[in-house]
């Protein structure tokens, strides 16, 4: 990545602007614009995050804000209401609230004198989402927006439920977000009162997982924010961008071909704005997103109307491991729609063009899944699909017989259409589609979860009839992944996944009968290119303990993932802040209800004699009845506890 500090117009900094909401509550903002802007204003860019600017994001902001005030914006980078240096406390996800401050700050924007009143919404992952929810309110202003990394159903297609399964990373983001939440404000910006506005917070910190639990089906909670209720609300140019290794792989397909105006790139990326992710090629999201900008805000013809609805990477076939710098492939713009290849399953576990015969039972252990990779990565460590055949081992699986003649670019969501037979009252179904490799390797391509529950409707979800047969289809995750002449296509289908799914509260297994898989592929594209990656200068900053991630998998159930974030010291005003979590995951083949989890994060913020730790423990387990949440906070000022609080709130399954 090539460092840019030539720019158009000369910045300037305020390190801690105070912004006045209706309520009385200030939010701190970090602010970066142009020096000239009081005389010859800018349009302005709103970064509205949980994420501590002071110190939890500001890696990515010296990399990305001064880059686009050096070319004429204002980027206003704030800490949401209760995190951070802001007052006031935050309840949950998404709230009305958290929009309505968002639009605030917009107003206090358009009233200084550097703003020109037009203003752009961006941001990846909690940014990004809130940036579309944003854009579905139709503020005074806002003319468009870029989102990373997002979704638009927050229910089908987030961290916490899919296809209706509860996603192992419900309870991991739980545990993230009592962390991020558990240091205090800077002394060095709010003063004095950082004891009180912390104790505060503490006090009144919820722990997220409980209050998820409480809806386990697709009701009002989760509709609320998702933009997929009503596409026409958004009426203003979005650019929607994804990575192939992201849990948010499906959304720029789906803004893409939804929205009224949206344009959609996705890469081999992990969950990283795209100059600084991996696995590589990187490309020059900066440059990117000011043709983006400078259309929307500026009104400058930069070309971004001709480029194709999605600009995707296809990725090669590649040996799988845990972790890759480098994914080849190339890049590709359509416009159009794939054409669908079918392939029927069959009693000889063959996966071909003519329809067969079929019944096959599946039941697998528990154990099964343990390749499969972490839902988010993003510590650039062993997080990605490992070899699918220990998994396979595990699963029901179909292969062609024959090796394909020449190369099938496969280019937006498999399908599996099924009929099966429950032998129980619950249960999941686990799709995966891999490329059976001529080294022995079977790489993932995508996969799609059901929970059977929840075959008809995630909104009225109902037990299984033992013995009744029942029709579906589980949409796998988006993909663009070329397989060469000569590697032969696998689907591979388990009723267990863990940890990525948590288990249905039995696993008596199912009869399938019937299943066609519909394989979109692409035929043509044109070829698309990006400028290399640039940023503006990094942070000024020094390393006190390297970041670090390790992986272990005892083979037997229980799997040990150790994150070091590392500690490091801001060179300006001396901040140390580090963290380090730890999370182990526990199951017994034969028995759903074994599944356990146990994560703890490890927080330090430090400033010469004054050190601040907290310790935030979450676990989950659950009978066949009822959820076990339970959580604790510890908080200690130069080693003395300050602070402590549980949480144990018991949950009945719904279907679930």
């Amino acid at each position: 990545m090539k460092t840019r500090t030539d720019f158009p117009r000369p910045t300037r900094v305020i390190e801690d602007a105070r912004i006045p909401l209706p309520d009385g509550t200030h939010l701190s903002a970090r602010i970066w614009l142009p020096k000239d802007a009081a005389t010859n204003p800018v349009p302005a860019l709103l970064e509205h995050l949980p994420y501590r600017k002071r110190d939890g994001t500001i890696t990515r902001d010296e990399l990305t804000h001064p880059y686009f005030a050096g070319h004429g914006y204002a980027c206003i980078r704030v800490d949401m209401r209760g995190t951070g240096d802001s007052d006031g406390l935050m309840e949950d996800e998404y709230t009305q609230q958290e929009w309505d401050d968002a639009i605030a700050v917009m107003v206090w924007v358009a009233d200084q004198p550097w703003s020109t009143g037009d203003w752009g919404m961006m941001g990846i992952s909690w940014g990004g989402f809130n940036s579309l929810q944003v854009a579905a309110l139709r503020p005074n202003g806002l003319r468009a927006v870029i989102s990373l990394c997002s979704t638009s159903d927050r229910f089908a297609d987030d961290i916490h439920y899919k296809g209706g399964c509860m996603l192992g990373e419900n309870l991991g983001w739980a545990a993230q977000m009592l962390a991020y939440a558990s240091p205090p404000p800077d002394p060095l910006l709010v003063g004095d009162r950082w004891r009180d506005m912390w104790l505060h917070r503490l006090n009144a910190q919820p722990f997220l997982l409980e209050t998820w639990l409480k809806h386990q089906r697709r009701d009002g909670y989760w509709k609320h924010g998702s933009v997929c209720e009503d596409w026409d609300a958004i009426d203003i140019p979005v650019l929607a961008i994804g990575g192939w290794h992201d849990g948010y792989r499906n959304t720029p397909a789906t803004l893409a071909r939804n929205l009224r105006n949206a344009k959609a790139i996705v890469g081999p990326w992990n969950h990283k704005y795209p100059h600084f992710a991996g696995p590589e090629p990187r490309i020059g999201f900066l440059q990117e997103a000011l043709r983006w900008w400078d259309r929307w805000l500026k009104d400058i013809d930069t070309g971004v109307e001709a480029d194709a609805r999605e600009r995707l990477y296809v990725m090669d076939s590649l040996k799988p491991e845990r972790w890759v710098k480098e994914r080849p492939g190339r890049w590709v713009g359509l416009d159009n729609h794939p054409d669908c290849e079918l392939f029927y399953l069959s009693d000889d576990h063959g996966l071909g063009q003519a329809r067969g015969q079929l019944a096959c039972d599946i039941r697998s252990p528990e154990t099964c899944g343990a390749a499969g990779g972490e839902y988010f990565p993003f510590a650039y460590g062993p997080e990605l699909p490992d070899d699918q055949t220990p998994d396979d081992a595990a699963s029901a699986v179909f292969d062609m017989a024959h090796p394909f003649g020449q190369d099938r670019d496969i280019i937006g969501a498999p399908r599996l259409h099924m009929r099966l037979t429950p032998k129980g009252r619950a249960g999941q179904i686990a799709i995966r589609l891999c490329d059976l490799r001529p080294d022995g390797t079977s790489a993932l391509i995508s996969h799609g979860f059901l929970n059977l529950c929840h075959h008809k409707s995630h909104e009225h979800p109902k037990a299984l009839t033992p013995g009744t047969a029942i029709d579906m289809t589980v949409t796998l995750d988006q993909c663009a992944y070329r397989l060469p002449k000569g590697h032969k296509l696998r689907v591979a289908i388990s009723s267990a996944y863990w940890p990525f799914l948590w288990p249905a509260p039995e696993n008596k297994g199912v009869t399938l009968t019937r299943a066609t898989l519909s394989l979109p592929i692409h035929k043509d594209g044109t070829a698309v290119t990006f400028p290399p990656a640039e940023a503006a200068p990094a942070w000024r900053s020094t390393t006190l303990r390297p970041a670090g991630m390790t992986r272990d998998d005892d083979g037997q159930g229980t799997i040990t993932i150790t994150t070091d974030n590392g500690e490091t010291q801001d060179d300006i005003h001396g901040l140390i802040t580090g963290s380090k979590v730890t999370e182990v995951w526990s199951i017994t083949a034969g028995d759903p209800l074994s599944a356990s989890a146990e994560i703890t994060w490890h927080t330090r913020m430090a400033r010469g004699d004054w050190n601040i730790t907290t310790t935030c423990t979450a676990s989950l387990a659950a009978s066949a009845t009822t959820w076990h949440p339970r959580a604790r906070i510890k908080a200690f000022k130069n080693g003395t506890c300050v602070f402590e609080k549980d949480f144990a709130t018991d949950i009945p399954r719904d279907h679930l």
